[in-house]
């Protein structure tokens, strides 16, 4: 059976709730997790304070309510299956090594920010820094899959070091910033100075973006590990064509201040 917790009503402040993940709730009584804590701005709470809590907490776990002001709701989460039945707050899915966080909704900024396994599936729109690095860390995602079915803000995937970043709307400005390894897949529009100062790494875009001066034409071909990418993406439910699956890309190397060993690939005949 599904143990579900429901906010009875959008707290006032900011609410800070680590707990909600499903190795800290799973196998508890409802007693016990509705004394689990939070943090309602500076003051340390409980989560019966906010959330009401049924069922019998031996499947997986759901979230419901309006959850925009709720940070941190699966994060470090390292198993299980999490789903949030609308919108969350900021650091959603953070530190994650494992499991699978749905968000139904709209994620706020640093969704899935330095994650190092797991699975994030956001069915709305995400914010800033999506899978990006914590403030003062240099790295960012550094494993598992981020896959957004809308929009993602600015500098998605900074400093992202491994895995998988996919997005089907728009990527917003500087996606990919400082990137180290890893990639990111666009399906829609990429917004200004993608890759800017990456030093390794892939950001494959379906629509022709604006490139930094920095990046140079290398060559058109059909990347190798492309194809087996996509069609992971098409099993996650991502709308990947077959004229992308079989297309070639044109490879632009960059950023030409740190080498150009990171590449933009772009469809080729991309409009």
């Amino acid at each position: 059976m599904t143990l579900t917790l429901t906010l009875r009503e959008t707290p006032s402040v900011p609410l800070e709730a680590e707990e909600l993940r499903p190795e800290r709730l799973l196998g508890r009584p409802a007693a016990e997790i509705e004394r689990l804590a939070v943090w309602h701005g500076n003051a340390e709470m409980q989560v019966g304070d906010f959330f009401t809590v049924a069922g019998s907490g031996d499947g997986e776990v759901r979230v419901e309510g309006d959850l925009r002001r709720v940070k941190y709701v699966g994060s470090g989460m390292s198993g299980g299956r999490l789903t949030v039945a609308g919108d969350v707050g900021m650091h959603a899915g953070a530190g994650m090594t494992g499991g699978e966080l749905v968000i139904e909704g709209d994620a706020g900024d640093w969704a899935g920010a330095a994650m190092r396994g797991g699975r994030l599936i956001v069915r709305g729109s995400a914010g800033r820094q999506l899978g990006g690095a914590m403030p003062g860390e240099r790295a960012g995602t550094r494993g598992g899959e981020i896959v957004v079915h809308g929009d993602a803000g600015a500098e998605a995937g900074a400093g992202l070091r491994r895995g998988l970043i996919a997005v089907a709307g728009r990527l917003g400005e500087a996606a990919g910033l400082r990137m180290l390894a890893g990639t990111i897949v666009a399906l829609g529009e990429v917004g200004p100075r993608a890759g800017a100062s990456m030093r390794r790494g892939s950001i494959v875009a379906m629509t022709r973006p604006a490139l930094l001066p920095t990046f140079a034409y290398a060559c058109t071909y059909r990347p190798p590990f492309l194809a087996l990418y996509l069609r992971r993406l098409r099993t996650l439910g991502l709308a990947v064509s077959d004229r992308q699956l079989e297309a070639r890309y044109a490879r632009w190397s960059g950023d030409g201040l740190e080498l150009r060993r990171g590449e933009i690939l772009i469809l080729e005949d991309a409009a």
